[in-house]
């Protein structure tokens, strides 16, 4: 049984990317892509809406990009560090991400995190269609998720902490023991309890009481 469990967001909190944007500048759908990304994570449209509307301009890319796109990405700074300071202390670390598991998964694999949920691309004859499989992993869903992984960790809601940047993370934030904002967008720099603006995330153990 674990005595807490820390759960993050992926993109921009423990990576320095959007993945969603490197995959579209692949696409040649960059700029286009950016704007409906900004858009979704300052809560002015609905998440799966832009999301698919992202995706779908990925229809054609080769699975290849995800070698390529996933040499681009940087985890952010103190994460390692992170990571082992909340196992060192008994607890559980995981992220969930409105990303997609073809990048996620081998970063979550190298760094040891205890639990990874992300989104799904849609793949046929070696390319994208443009589509996505299974449930959507949107606001809803990531605070869903937060609540399974800590009834499997043992531990309750405020024996948790959610670490996040943007609007689809507040409903997972407003749950959860300690919300700390992560060089947050505007709707989040609102409703969290705590704000790092620092891009380190070690410096999320002294928060923790595990370090300073």
């Amino acid at each position: 049984m674990a005595r807490f469990l820390v759960v993050l967001d992926v993109d921009s909190t423990l990576i320095e990317n959007e993945v969603i944007e490197l995959l579209a500048d692949a696409a040649g759908s960059g700029e286009q892509v950016a704007a409906i990304t900004a858009a979704a994570m300052n809560g002015e449209v609905d998440f799966e809406q832009s999301l698919r509307a992202r995706v779908a301009t990925l229809a054609g890319l080769p699975e290849s990009v995800f070698a390529a796109v996933a040499a681009q990405v940087t985890v952010t700074r103190g994460v390692p560090e992170m990571i082992a300071g909340i196992h060192a202390a008994g607890g559980c670390v995981g992220v969930v991400s409105g990303g997609f598991h073809e990048i996620i998964d081998p970063i979550a694999d190298r760094l040891g995190l205890d639990f990874r949920r992300a989104n799904r691309l849609e793949i046929m004859d070696g390319k994208l269609t443009g589509g996505l499989i299974g449930t959507i992993i949107d606001a809803e869903a990531k605070a869903l998720t937060l609540q399974e992984w800590a009834l499997e960790c043992g531990v309750q809601l405020s024996q948790t902490v959610a670490v996040g940047d943007g609007a689809n993370d507040l409903p997972m934030m407003a749950i959860t023991g300690l919300a700390v904002g992560f060089d947050a967008k505007a709707p989040v720099r609102d409703e969290a309890h705590v704000l790092m603006d620092e891009r380190d995330l070690s410096q999320l153990l002294p928060l923790l009481g595990l370090r300073g």
